[in-house]
């Protein structure tokens, strides 16, 4: 039985429907290394995936997410399948006013949806930005 680690992300969407997704690094031993992912990452003790997602992002980015909406759980086996991530995500309209920063990976870009085939990423992101799309048209 592998361990089971929450982590919690937000895609952030301009109007356009482009999303911020940040490239990780690429070092051994990281998972998702090399791939482009949503801003997030692990919950702290105690802390709910609301809280951790709004500060992962604005520790990742320097951005602070206004109303975040839940988009959904799932469950990600980490690259060596010794993990279980408990993927809880976000979804929040880009204000069109703050900067964004790197603080975290090689980079962070608003990137297209219809640009999204030719970015290497876990097979789940394509799903949870549509999801996310979908979501945020309401």
């Amino acid at each position: 039985m592998c361990a089971v680690r929450t982590v919690a992300g937000v895609v952030l969407l301009r109007d356009d429907n482009a999303a911020l997704l940040q490239l990780r690094d690429n070092k051994p031993g990281l998972n998702a290394a090399g791939l482009w992912v949503f801003p997030g990452g692990h919950c702290a003790p105690g802390e709910s995936l609301e809280d951790g997602a709004r500060r992962e992002f604005l520790e990742e980015t320097g951005y602070v997410c206004a109303a975040l909406r839940w988009l959904t759980r799932i469950l990600h086996p980490s690259d060596d399948g010794r993990l279980t991530y408990r993927l809880g995500m976000f979804a929040c309209r880009y204000d069109g006013l703050q900067q964004v920063h790197c603080f975290e990976g090689q980079a962070v870009e608003f990137i297209l949806r219809a640009e999204a085939a030719s970015c290497p990423m876990p097979e789940y992101v394509r799903r949870v930005w549509d999801l996310a799309i979908e979501k945020l048209a309401h």
